[in-house]
């Protein structure tokens, strides 16, 4: 069976406060764990009002508190923003807290701009050009490889399970040759999906982690119990993509009745694109779009993601959800 996860950007809106979204994670974790959804995973951003999650491993650490059972991890890290033994220790330290429980997936994109990079890093000497290094070295500190000559501790010999995340053919070659878990981006970035899906399952390489190809992809999911009323949540993420592509972002904004169809219709086109991989309605309609993206993909998980300006409605959101799952034939609940 396909498993369904969620990724939680952390939204903070116009009126909210960082401490507010921190909370609404929180409990929204818990809410995921007791529906029986298999990860929490949270994304690393810089440099965004709307998002809270930034320092990730803190953010992870804060919902391992507030869960049990469910896996928890990042969607992802973007590794070349820091030194591979930096992660290593931060999630060394949270596998500790909660052992068995913790994902560290990869990116290479900086999560922000380049001058944020550049205060990030403080130099560009460390770019995404040395992403497959930084990635066998953050896997060498994992493991306790004695030949790296350095302790990462907490860290060492924890073996926290390692993704590549993409939204490109690179990362799908990388987690192919690597023998890794791979995660699409295909909530903002569909554009290759089906062929980095497909390079990385003909070109997977057994490893000590994996040996078998096993490939995740992202899908937006705003349900409600009524058609009207998802379209209107949806608004709030459509706003934000939007002012995000416009070099405009900002915290999540109210839904607006009829949003979309007042934007010109170069706007709608960039909207309709970047979202094609999403569901919007009632659990139906739900069901109809997630048993049209894995008979289309084959992945065997899929990473639902829908930021809402009400955290109630997004919770109700992630019932209909995996109900929705589960009526479509391909998706059971964790236990």
């Amino acid at each position: 069976m396909t498993k369904l996860s969620f990724l939680d950007l952390v939204p903070v809106t116009d009126t909210g406060t960082i401490a507010e979204a921190l909370a609404n994670a929180a409990d929204l974790a818990r809410h995921a764990e007791a529906l029986g959804y298999a990860r929490y995973w949270v994304a690393e951003h810089h440099g965004m009002a709307g998002i809270a999650s930034a320092a990730t491993s803190v953010v992870l650490a804060h919902i391992g508190q507030a869960t049990s059972t469910i896996r928890i991890g990042a969607g992802g890290i973007m590794l070349p923003n820091h030194a591979p033994m930096v992660i290593a220790e931060q999630f060394g330290t949270l596998e500790a807290l909660f052992p068995g429980r913790v994902d560290l997936g990869l990116g290479r994109a900086p999560g922000s701009d380049g001058v944020v990079a550049r205060a990030l890093r403080r130099n560009l000497a460390s770019d995404e050009r040395q992403f497959p290094q930084d990635v066998v070295e953050l896997q060498a500190f994992l493991a306790g490889d004695d030949r790296i000559g350095i302790r990462a501790v907490p860290g060492e010999g924890t073996n926290v399970p390692l993704w590549i995340l993409g939204s490109s053919l690179f990362g799908a070659q990388l987690a192919a040759m690597l023998g890794l878990p791979y995660a699409f981006a295909s909530h903002f970035a569909p554009d290759a999906l089906d062929e980095a899906l497909d390079i990385y399952r003909r070109q997977f390489k057994p490893s000590a982690q994996l040996a078998e190809p096993y490939a995740a992809a992202a899908f937006n999911a705003f349900a409600a119990d009524t058609r009207e009323e998802a379209e209107l949540l949806a608004s709030s993420q459509q706003q934000a993509f939007v002012a995000l592509r416009t070099g405009n972002p900002g915290k999540m904004k109210p839904p607006l009745a009829g949003y979309k169809d007042s934007l010109p219709p170069n706007a709608r086109a960039i909207l309709d694109h970047v979202l094609q991989c999403s569901a919007v309605g009632t659990a139906d309609d739900i069901a109809a779009g997630l048993k049209a993206f894995v008979q289309r993909t084959g992945v065997d998980e899929v990473i639902v993601a829908s930021s809402m300006y009400d955290h109630d409605a997004r919770k109700r959101s992630l019932a209909l959800t995996i109900e929705a799952a589960a009526a479509a034939g391909y998706f059971a609940a964790e236990s």
